[in-house]
């Protein structure tokens, strides 16, 4: 049992309470299940009287498109998730090309009203795997094929670089296109283009790299040929069309460094099917120590990095960030490092950030 004394000096027995508001909200969810399970059976009866009602309207009379709109009424009644597929998006291009529409929500929105960077980084996720789903490669897990799932592989991303051009703003609609290619011997290139969904503008570009890894070794593999002939039917012949070769990065260290947030540890919510960290969080990981004055004026250009290592829920990182001189006016580069504590590089990437200007910039 345990007492506390309010600032009255009344003393005042938690349990008692507890159980009695424990006793109250018991009797008040007992109320509402029953009358929700009397609602449910209401509904029920009614949804099977209006196909009983429809079918004896109809019956031998009805026109073949009523007999064929009540069947995919029953069906979708029946089974809910019957017809989600139809929810995801589309083949075009000759069916090399998937496109998915995205109305962007409340809660994908920043402080300034317009996309965050987390939304983006889901819509690519998103997409890809949407991509992969429409064309049966999801064996048993993120776009595996049939040949991964008996070799163990799985893809992990190698680099990933987005541009900007414009941010959409709430209720805005993003038309996404996204296709892949062979990169190399051994890496599958993906790119995607976010388009106005009224005006067909282009407001961002993206291009990765993804390699495959042996899911019980963590190391990494070869593209094999039987990997390569499930694939390849699906994949443009093309070129990334953002440039991946970048300037060399500058070698500093939380000594050198402009900004640093040490003690980052992920968490199980962070982790993806294949058992790493998203990358989604490594972006957030990546821009959490630049001032929050700095975010307030200028808003992110462009985003490139390179995934060198795993890390799980048992490392402990620290990010750092150190401006790099520009040789274009008003824009600020950065380069970025993600370590664990014993040093070893988990992410190094680079950052260029434009003014929030209306006229000059990004918008």
């Amino acid at each position: 049992m345990v007492n506390s004394s309010t600032s009255s000096g009344m003393v005042v027995n938690y349990h008692e309470h507890v159980q009695a508001f424990h006793n109250k909200e018991y009797s008040s969810l007992a109320t509402r299940m029953k009358a929700t399970s009397r609602s449910r059976m209401r509904t029920n009866n009614i949804k099977e009287f209006c196909v009983r009602k429809t079918r004896f309207t109809c019956g031998a009379i009805a026109p073949i498109e009523k007999r064929e709109n009540l069947n995919t009424w029953e069906t979708k009644l029946n089974n809910p998730v019957a017809d989600a597929t139809a929810t995801i998006g589309s083949l075009v291009q000759d069916g090399l090309v998937y496109r998915e529409n995205f109305v962007i929500r409340s809660s994908e929105i920043g402080f300034d009203g317009k996309i965050s960077l987390a939304t983006l980084s889901n819509y690519l996720q998103d997409t890809a795997l949407n991509h992969s789903s429409i064309l049966g490669l999801l064996a048993d897990g993120l776009g595996l094929t049939p040949e991964m799932s008996r070799k163990d592989l799985i893809w992990v991303l190698s680099t990933l670089k987005l541009v900007m051009d414009r941010y959409p703003t709430w209720l805005d609609v993003v038309q996404v296109d996204t296709w892949m290619y062979q990169s190399g011997k051994n890496g599958l290139g993906r790119d995607w283009i976010f388009r106005d969904g009224r005006t067909g503008e282009t407001v961002a570009h993206a291009t990765s790299i993804s390699l495959l890894m042996n899911k019980k070794t963590r190391k990494l593999s070869k593209f094999a040929k039987e990997i390569k002939e499930e694939l390849v039917p699906h994949m443009m012949d093309c070129n990334p069309r953002i440039n991946n070769h970048a300037r060399k990065k500058l070698h500093f260290d939380v000594q050198t460094a402009d900004y640093s947030c040490t003690g980052l540890r992920p968490g199980w919510n962070d982790l993806d099917l294949n058992q790493h960290v998203n990358h989604a969080k490594y972006i957030n990981w990546i821009l959490q120590n630049i001032p929050r004055s700095f975010i307030e004026h200028h808003n992110l250009s462009t985003l490139a990095l390179e995934y060198r290592k795993e890390c799980n829920t048992d490392s402990t990182l620290q990010s750092l960030s150190k401006i790099v001189k520009s040789e274009i006016h008003d824009q600020v580069e950065f380069d970025h490092l993600l370590l664990l504590e014993n040093g070893l590089e988990i992410v190094r990437g680079s950052t260029i950030w434009k003014p929030r200007d209306h006229e000059n910039g990004l918008q």
